[in-house]
């Protein structure tokens, strides 16, 4: 508690690893939210929709990515579509096409160069999980359900959002929106 009497929230964690999002529109984001609310097991349900493009950067390169970030953020909202169902082995999620996003991810990747997992230096796979950890008769049945209903939809990116990943959750740091 501050001197006010505000209640503070507590402090992030020093070593948190960092992870960087592309932040989807309103519309899209409440929709596959729907979809993640109604397929992901409620259990392990501890986050909304997200498109991830960066799972686990060292915090201390904190200062030097939000410059990176806010740099990026200059260029125009990249347009992305829905693509249609992504099969995750015991999950699905929803695939998303975006070369302008892909073309930036890889702009972010060359800044942190050296400082990538490995699962951070595979190829990018734009998506939305809306499902995971499930039975694989489970993750079938969606995909076959959902597939014949899916439909491209043409959305721009909102921003980046960065967090810190700590004990299972996100903390939120920043989003940073694209200027135009």
């Amino acid at each position: 508690m501050n001197r006010e009497g505000e209640v503070l929230p507590p402090e992030r964690k020093p070593n948190a690893p960092l992870l960087v999002t592309a932040e989807l529109p309103a519309d899209v984001l409440d929709w596959a939210d729907g979809l993640r609310r109604a397929h992901y097991p409620a259990e392990r349900n501890r986050l909304r929709a997200h498109v991830t493009l960066f799972h686990a950067l060292p915090p201390r390169v904190e200062a030097e990515l939000l410059q990176v970030l806010g740099t990026l953020a200059r260029a125009s909202r990249p347009q992305a579509q829905i693509a249609g169902v992504m099969k995750l082995g015991g999950g699905t999620a929803i695939a998303i096409e975006s070369p302008e996003m892909v073309e930036l991810h890889a702009q972010i990747a060359e800044r942190m160069y050296g400082l990538l997992t490995d699962q951070d230096s595979r190829p990018l796979r734009l998506h939305i999980t809306i499902q995971n950890k499930v039975e694989l008769a489970a993750a079938r049945a969606l995909q076959t359900d959902l597939e014949p209903r899916l439909r491209p939809v043409t959305f721009r990116f909102r921003g980046f959002g960065l967090h810190a990943w700590e004990d299972g959750l996100w903390r939120p740091i920043r989003s940073i929106a694209f200027r135009s």
